[in-house]
């Protein structure tokens, strides 16, 4: 148990002994009945005066429980008047925020757990993406051709599609601007724009730089793609699908 400084112990007893001589004042007096008062009704007096007696003499009582209390204090154990369990006298207060408090409804956010909300999606879409390429390579003919002869250039001679785009520009521009300076001015772009639009938002509407930008990126190199693969006919020259015919294997 702690120790209790000395100068609490003599405050506690001196409170005790100052108690003590109140009850012992305050009991003689208790018997003497006030002087009547002509401003207060005789039917309150008299229902006072019951009520004193049915109490046990109304100010004795209270001094006698209060001397009883005081009487009745751990003087032995050395603890001051009012002291809790273990002897603390120190209470302690709980301050709650009032936010924690009047704060009913949950603060909407726009997030949602990746299971299931985006696992689920992206596993149908992976199914689906599946099933597709499964019936093509049923229903598509495209068997392995002839071994590759070096004396003979095919015509047209067209790169794999995805180099098509710069196939095409070369015919609009010398090499170096076709092949090195024009795509490593779009790479550059690309690598710039998450510096430029620096806009934390996730909604599509809030992004109309970035979005523009990879917007015509995509336009301009899909157009290119399908100029190179559907009007590009021998020599490379430009033709009408649906009049020359389609010179593009898969």
């Amino acid at each position: 148990m702690t120790e209790i400084p000395e100068h609490l112990l003599k405050r506690a007893q001196a409170a005790r002994d100052q108690a003590a001589a109140q009850a012992g004042a305050a009991a003689p007096a208790a018997g003497d009945a006030p002087a009547a008062d002509p401003r207060i009704p005789a039917h309150l007096l008299e229902r006072s005066k019951a009520a004193k007696d049915k109490t046990g003499g109304g100010q004795v009582a209270v001094a006698e429980k209060v001397g009883a209390l005081v009487g009745a204090a751990p003087v032995a154990a050395g603890l001051p008047i009012g002291a809790g369990p273990g002897g603390h006298t120190q209470r302690l207060l709980t301050v709650v925020k009032s936010g924690s408090i009047q704060d009913v409804k949950a603060t909407p956010v726009d997030k949602v757990h990746t299971w299931p909300h985006l696992l689920a999606v992206e596993f149908v879409a992976a199914v689906a993406c599946t099933a597709f390429l499964f019936f093509v390579a049923i229903f598509v003919n495209a068997p392995l051709l002839q071994l590759a002869n070096p004396n003979q250039t095919p015509n047209p001679s067209k790169a794999p599609w995805y180099f098509l785009g710069l196939q095409e520009l070369l015919t609009m521009f010398h090499p170096m601007v076709a092949g090195v300076t024009i795509p490593g001015v779009a790479l550059f772009a690309l690598i710039l724009a998450p510096f430029i639009d620096k806009n934390p938002s996730n909604k599509p509407e809030d992004r109309k730089f970035a979005t523009s930008i990879m917007t015509v990126h995509l336009m301009f190199w899909a157009v290119l793609v399908i100029i190179g693969s559907f009007f590009r006919g021998p020599g490379f020259n430009f033709v009408f699908p649906w009049r020359d015919g389609l010179f593009f294997e898969l």
